[in-house]
């Protein structure tokens, strides 16, 4: 299945589930899944989220990394999905102090 057909589809729990599944990386299911818990969305859910996150918020260097590991992969739809979800599983960072006190 094409990468852009797979993503248009996750919102089909099985079809999320296979290509889940298919990236065989079993911790990265589980944090998928733990994630997806935390705020209310299956795991096709949170993945077809980390789709649209990488895409609107990705930096440059980002992006390289994904393409460069895309580029040497024998499964580039896998990577860049793993790629993805790993972004979207990042810890957000930390606000800024804006200086003022309590």
């Amino acid at each position: 299945m094409l990468l852009g057909d797979l993503i248009a589809r996750l919102d089909d729990e099985v079809v999320a589930l296979e290509a889940l599944l298919g990236l065989g990386d079993l911790a990265l299911l589980a944090e998928v899944e733990t994630a997806a818990a935390c705020v209310g969305l299956t795991a096709g859910a949170f993945a077809a989220q980390a789709v649209g996150l990488f895409a609107s918020g990705a930096s440059d260097d980002d992006w390289v990394t994904l393409i460069g590991s895309i580029g040497r992969a024998e499964d580039p739809g896998a990577a860049c999905l793993k790629g993805m979800l790993a972004y979207a599983l990042r810890p957000a960072p930390a606000a800024p102090a804006c200086g003022h006190a309590g």
